[in-house]
């Protein structure tokens, strides 16, 4: 086992200034839109365009990338319309990242908007497995919890675990937000104690080997809050302590771990951010 994981962060960009960029803040894996993460419509990647970000990459300290789908995606949606748009969308980033060769493709479970949640771990399930069946390949589509409040769906362990068995393929997986889980109080705060917890319970309900990849950030609400707000590392409610202790889990080792923070100068994961998580393994 490593002696620390792969630490990286979600790094902006086209395909190779991506690349570029993410070799600036020293991170070793890195997260990108495939395309406009606030767009329906999907820009697929030229065939020189991936040629060229595969020679670059190549050449890279980065050892993992990892999609992040839109930021309207909602596949627990009531509405046929926002459900169809989401459900097309998530199939067309994870096209993006079967092309590519990334790992996969991160996304939020959203919300039943009104709706019951049985209806939204109906619509949730079926449209990850037409996604899934749209795509063929090595892809994985990877559920991110949330900081729950509202109608959101995917706060709990439980909420993870029926979508998981549910769909019942090897290609879904986990990404383990620390601020997500802190905010909807899957813990009051991260010791040494309350993160084996944790992580026996994710590893007794769906398997620890099933979470991926880890993203990195403090909260800057408080546990409990359902309010989704990162921070800095060690400048939240989690602070350094509580990322000691999560660096202490050696079943987190082999997941990359993702920095989604503002950055101290307010533009995004910088290389100050990458030594601060660093020095917790230490």
């Amino acid at each position: 086992m490593a002696d620390t994981p792969i630490i990286g962060a979600h790094i902006s960009g086209g395909l190779t200034t991506c690349v570029e960029n993410a070799e600036k803040i020293g991170a070793r894996a890195m997260q990108i839109f495939g395309s406009s993460p606030r767009m329906w419509r999907t820009r697929m990647p030229l065939t020189g365009e991936v040629a060229e970000y595969k020679k670059v990459l190549a050449k890279s300290s980065v050892k993992a990338v990892y999609l992040h789908a839109a930021y309207l995606v909602n596949l627990a949606s009531s509405s046929t319309e926002i459900y169809t748009y989401s459900m097309q969308s998530l199939m067309d980033h994870l096209k993006i990242a079967e092309v590519i060769g990334a790992e996969g493709v991160i996304f939020h479970l959203g919300s039943t908007k009104g709706g019951t949640r049985e209806e939204g771990f109906a619509r949730e399930i079926e449209a990850m497995k037409k996604v899934l069946q749209a795509v063929p390949g090595k892809a994985q589509l990877i559920m991110e919890n949330t900081a729950g409040g509202g109608d959101k769906i995917g706060a709990e362990i439980v909420d993870i675990e029926r979508l998981m068995h549910g769909v019942n393929s090897p290609r879904v997986k986990v990404c383990y937000d620390t601020a997500h889980g802190f905010e909807a109080g899957l813990v009051e705060s991260y010791t040494q104690a309350s993160v084996k917890k944790l992580f026996d319970e994710f590893d007794k309900e769906l398997g620890v080997e099933n979470i991926v990849a880890i993203h990195a950030n403090d909260s800057k609400t408080i546990s409990g809050s359902n309010h989704d707000q990162h921070e800095n590392i060690g400048d939240g409610h989690i602070g350094i302590e509580g990322f000691k202790a999560l660096a202490g889990e050696k079943r987190l080792y082999n997941k990359a771990w993702l920095l989604e923070v503002p950055g101290f100068l307010g533009e995004g994961p910088d290389e100050e951010n990458i030594k601060l998580l660093t020095s917790c393994f230490k």
